[in-house]
């Protein structure tokens, strides 16, 4: 038994009225239409729904039968197309994103407070992971997209451009290459190196620049503010891009622009290969899109 909304809307509006001529008119239907319906609706059924005479329309011992469930279902009905109405007007909805730990931490704080303000019925989810498992969770759905750096294998994986995310060295006052302009990469790989572990973005370009030249750290860590620390303590320089420089702020350590072809991070919003983005996601990505000049703005700082 195939039953439409129409149909049940007209059953229900019947078994209100007990009168046809108000029931049609109830539904904007003319009578004849709305006989129809009802006659549809009763032929689908297999059984009589309503007693009908000259001056009296019942409900049958079946039609009472139905009459309840109907309500719940309509009811049940307008319930998912006003959920689908506040999705489509983004009032509610859910956004699931990962992102790198450089720019979870930097760039996106601000962004989804904006976002939030702006949407409050929306739940943000956000995962703070390395390259892989970022990439691994919007190729597994767990995430409708990241924003991360591209890998080998991008099999099933759409990504656009954000931005080039530039590199400098960052070091002690004192160090010996604290005072220079511009630096060399090659002269950084002379100097004892500290370096996130190899599953990192950052550590992945980084290594692809330095290729055979690449010395082996003094230190491999797996966050940025234990590098920040072990610099600070002196034990050695790190290569970091742009959007993580906040980390390494204070009067005792320099930040300092590379010198000669520009070594970069590029970074890119990730979704799943043929799979649409909800409307709150979509507007999201929307908002990064419109404020992505704003990932190197630490690297222009640094560049004053």
């Amino acid at each position: 038994m195939n039953l439409s909304a129409r149909q049940l809307r007209a059953f229900v509006a019947l078994a209100d009225e007990r009168h046809f001529t108000r029931a049609a008119q109830r539904c904007h239907l003319t009578q004849p239409a709305f006989s129809a319906l009802i006659r549809s609706l009763e032929e689908s059924a297999g059984l009589r729904l309503f007693d009908r005479n000259t001056r009296h329309v019942e409900l049958t011992a079946e039609g009472r039968v139905l009459d309840a469930s109907a309500r719940r279902l309509l009811a049940d009905m307008d319930l998912v197309m006003d959920d689908l109405r506040d999705h489509a007007a983004r009032r509610r909805g859910r956004v699931a994103l990962a992102a790198l730990p450089s720019l979870a931490a930097g760039w996106l704080p601000g962004l989804l407070a904006r976002f939030s303000q702006d949407y409050p019925g929306i739940v943000l989810d956000l995962r703070d992971a390395l390259l892989d498992p970022c990439l691994d969770m919007v190729q597994s759905g767990q995430v409708d997209f990241a924003v991360a750096s591209r890998r080998a294998d991008m099999s099933d994986l759409d990504s656009e451009f954000l931005h080039a995310d530039r590199y400098f060295l960052v070091c002690r006052a004192d160090h010996p290459l604290a005072g220079l302009s511009r630096v060399r990469l090659r002269d950084i790989a002379r100097h004892p190196m500290i370096q996130l572990a190899r599953g990192s973005s950052v550590r992945k370009h980084l290594d692809e620049a330095l290729g055979a030249d690449a010395p082996l750290p003094v230190f491999e860590v797996e966050h940025l503010a234990t590098v920040t620390g072990l610099v600070r303590a002196g034990l050695g320089v790190s290569v970091v891009p742009a959007m993580t420089l906040f980390h390494f702020g204070g009067d005792d350590l320099r930040i300092v622009p590379l010198a000669g072809r520009a070594l970069t991070r590029p970074l890119y919003l990730v979704q799943r290969k043929g799979r649409s983005l909800s409307v709150a996601a979509q507007a999201l990505v929307e908002l990064l899109i419109a404020h992505r000049a704003d990932i190197g703005g630490a690297g222009h700082l640094a560049d004053a």
